[in-house]
């Protein structure tokens, strides 16, 4: 009996079930490859062929069975196993229906080998058999304890094929998952999250996200049970990982809707599905942000006309809203989660008003961050005091400068940098000159682009207000610290036409 080994289609022909022996195909790959051999067995009163395996279909992407080698599976050391005749008499009687399954596999129990059961798995599994009758043996096997860890990741695999090709039909309905998953409940098999994990990323990549959504519905409002197969893994469950799928597409408010949409509809979503909805909206108005200052800087050239009140107040409201997401997506999280979840909340709040440039807001999840034990580090504190400097808020300024004296030299200039640069931003150059010196005077010394900016900021000022004092005095203490040369003042008298040049 010729076999080519090369084919995953190797044809078979067992024409004496008495003598035969049942021939596998090596195959090297993993049942994270393809199920792609056939087996065609005649045996006596069978009309026609009988075919083990397989729709040639990839199951791949199953990470639960990427470590389950096919080829282990239905090969042992040698090319060929022999199959008793009990394994073909179970065949047959189980295919004529006559009996509970059970009942044959009790009566054939001594005849058949664990090798043999697993292949009566692989059979009724197939297009055209009585799948079934594969779930009826599996749970047999559960009941005679017979199900070892090979078998049970076989199992698993048939299932994910199952779900695979239900999804991939065109007239499929997500009630026909469902009940799968279901039946494969009640004979013993629970689905694991990361089956449930599989089904949403099938619907995701064939283009059909609403079903993928309507598909969290139905488990959770029919209660499927499903087991967690790693709590720090999981992307909090189905409804944080649909978000976390949104999340990974760019669609960040379809996240944040996505989860408040759960929750009014009364299936109430994991603690981390909130955390989740709450990165999405500090990446959303992250990228609003940029869009601002973008948008900005083409008025600021003239390519675009400037913002009007209108669109100014849109804008504010936009980030408001999406802040108001952000604090009851908070509060439900302090609600229904545990005191690990407080400081992780107060993370995602403070990202969110550093985004939308809120200094106070984020002050204030500074302390709150620091109430909990979850300290933010200094880079933090920086951030948010340039962001108090440009708003002028001098109590938050204060109180964020505290303790900055007894840091290191480099730790000291990087704070008052970002205070420097918060000024700056908010124009408020007299309080940035009022930096600059107290900055010399602890023997630190400030950016050149720094000292530029805010000389020609107090210019502007010796224009619109004829000011000057601020100007002369930041010049005199750059010129003793040798950062500029000596400043000459020219004064012009008209009436004596005499010149007066003074040097500061």
């Amino acid at each position: 009996m010729a076999v080519n080994h090369g084919s995953l289609a190797s044809l078979i022909q067992l024409s004496n079930p008495q003598r035969c022996k049942f021939v596998v195909p090596r195959v090297n790959s993993a049942i994270g490859a393809e199920l792609g051999f056939r087996v065609s067995i005649s045996i006596k009163n069978w009309k026609t062929p009988l075919f083990l395996v397989s729709n040639k279909r990839r199951i791949g992407d199953f990470k639960l069975f990427a470590s389950l080698e096919l080829e282990q599976l239905l090969s042992r050391s040698t090319e060929e196993d022999e199959m008793s005749e009990g394994f073909f008499e179970a065949i047959e009687e189980l295919e004529r229906m006559a009996r509970e399954p059970a009942d044959v596999l009790e009566e054939m129990n001594d005849k058949l080998s664990s090798r043999e059961l697993q292949l009566v798995l692989v059979y009724f599994s197939q297009e055209g058999r009585d799948s079934w009758c594969a779930l009826e043996v599996f749970e047999w096997l559960q009941k005679e304890n017979r199900v070892d860890k090979e078998t049970m990741e076989l199992m698993v695999s048939i299932m994910c094929g199952w779900v695979k090709k239900l999804i991939e039909s065109e007239e499929h309905r997500i009630g026909d998952v469902i009940d799968l998953l279901v039946d494969m409940d009640c004979v013993g098999l629970r689905p694991s999250f990361s089956m449930i994990e599989k089904v949403i990323s099938l619907y995701w990549e064939m283009g059909k996200k609403l079903k993928g959504v309507l598909f969290v519905k139905e488990v959770l409002s029919r209660g499927i049970s499903y087991t967690v197969d790693d709590v720090e893994g999981n992307k909090g469950g189905p409804i944080g990982y649909l978000a976390w799928k949104w999340m990974a597409d760019g669609d960040y408010m379809g996240a944040v809707k996505l989860v408040m949409d759960f929750r009014e509809c009364g299936l109430k979503p994991e603690v981390y599905s909130y955390l989740i909805a709450m990165t999405a909206i500090v990446k959303e108005l992250n990228e609003f942000s940029k869009a601002l200052r973008k948008l900005k800087g083409y008025a600021k050239t003239g390519l675009i006309a400037e913002l009007d009140m209108e669109n100014i107040t849109l804008i504010e409201k936009y980030q408001t809203d999406l802040l108001s997401d952000g604090v009851r997506l908070s509060n439900w999280v302090i609600q229904e989660g545990s005191s690990m979840h407080s400081g992780i909340v107060y993370e995602r709040l403070l990202a969110m008003y550093i985004c939308a440039g809120r200094g106070l807001e984020a002050e204030q999840q500074l302390w709150e961050m620091k109430l909990v034990g979850k300290e933010a580090g200094r880079e933090l504190f920086d951030i948010v005091l340039a962001i108090c400097a440009s708003q002028k808020e001098a109590p938050a300024v204060s109180r964020l400068l505290t303790g900055v004296e007894l840091t290191s030299s480099i730790r000291r200039k990087k704070t008052f940098s970002w205070l420097l640069r918060g000024f700056i931003k908010g124009k408020h150059f007299e309080d940035a000159s009022d930096t600059i010196i107290k900055m010399l005077d602890m023997g630190l010394c400030p950016e050149y682009l720094d000292r530029a900016a805010v000389l020609q900021g107090l210019r502007k000022i010796i224009q619109q207000s004829g000011k000057v004092e601020p100007y002369l005095k930041l010049c005199k203490h750059l010129a003793d610290a040798d950062l500029i040369g000596p400043c000459l003042v020219y004064l012009y008298i008209t009436r004596c036409k005499l010149w007066i040049i003074n040097m500061v």
